[in-house]
């Protein structure tokens, strides 16, 4: 099922925190939606902002949990995104989008990435078989290499399922720097349809050449670790946002960072990872309105810079 904004007000404790506390909740306009980019292999296009579950839906079969999980995915939908990111090596998190997804009407709207985490091939296969029984799919849209563990292994592998049609997308990721140049490497050898990594308004590293290399190999990019493993909020206790921030529609710091990289046109979707729908539903908002410039990044930059 879907929810009603009325629902999730209701249901969420929102009711009376107003638009400070829940800023896009109020705020969208129904004649606007989220901006997409397209997918560079395909040509398909997906909305810029999605949803990392990386321990924030690792919370086993707690019922109450679980109803949270749900309206964050409703919510996600509602407000035009449809990415969600998941791992076997986080917890509980493919069983917990399983079971919560395949209650709403748009479960099957939903664009649905995992990964495959183990050394050889026949564990990787049965893996990846356990990935989509858990998340209650017959196709996968994404299966991503994690962190290039026994990579050279499973592009075999994932190569074959894209023929076969099983799953739609295949592509690696990596959280570090220091990963940068081999995800480059194998870009250019293996030309996966995605490559997820780290980048952020505090650690531009994949600007000095991955991005580049993604662009020139049409390889679509989906960014983790969008506030720097929490960093950037410890930057900014108790700081205020700068006036000319409402220029690009940003309302809050989240969305300050967002758009920050979203403003790079060679990011595809970002997947900021939360279970709270106050900061799912700001999260979103960094998808509407006005991206900054070149020229705006810089200045974005040297003002957190300069805090």
């Amino acid at each position: 099922m879907n929810f009603s904004r009325r629902e999730i007000i209701q249901l969420y404790g929102l009711a009376g925190l107003g638009l400070i506390a829940a800023p896009t909740l109020l705020s969208f306009s129904p004649q606007e939606k989220m901006q997409q980019r397209s997918i560079p292999s395909s040509g398909e296009k997906i909305p810029m902002v999605g949803l990392g579950t990386w321990l924030t839906f690792d919370i086993g079969n707690s019922i109450d949990e679980l109803e949270i999980r749900k309206l964050v995915l409703a919510e996600m939908y509602n407000l035009g995104g449809t990415v969600i990111d998941s791992s076997p090596m986080y917890g509980s998190s493919e069983t917990v989008v399983g079971k919560t997804s395949s209650q709403l009407d748009s479960q099957n709207q939903l664009f649905y990435a995992t990964k495959v985490w183990t050394s050889g091939k026949q564990s990787g296969i049965d893996q990846m078989n356990s990935s989509m029984r858990k998340m209650q799919r017959q196709k996968m849209d994404l299966m991503q290499i994690h962190n290039l563990v026994d990579w050279k292994t499973h592009v075999n592998t994932l190569r074959a399922w894209k023929d076969e049609g099983k799953i739609r997308y295949w592509g690696l990721t990596h959280y570090v720097d220091s990963a940068h140049p081999t995800l480059e490497r194998i870009i250019k050898s293996d030309k996966p349809d995605f490559v997820q990594f780290n980048y952020s308004i505090n650690s531009r590293n994949a600007e000095k050449s991955l991005f580049d290399t993604c662009k020139k190999n049409g390889t679509a990019v989906i960014i983790n670790q969008p506030y720097d493993s929490g960093n950037l909020f410890s930057k900014i206790k108790g700081k205020p946002l700068p006036s000319w921030a409402s220029e690009y529609a940003i309302s809050s710091w989240g969305q300050y960072f967002l758009k920050f990289i979203l403003s790079n046109e060679d990011v595809t979707c970002v997947i900021p990872g939360t279970s709270n729908l106050k900061h799912l539903i700001d999260n979103m908002g960094a998808g509407y309105g006005a991206l900054p410039n070149n020229s705006a990044r810089e200045k974005m930059a040297n003002y957190l810079k300069n805090l």
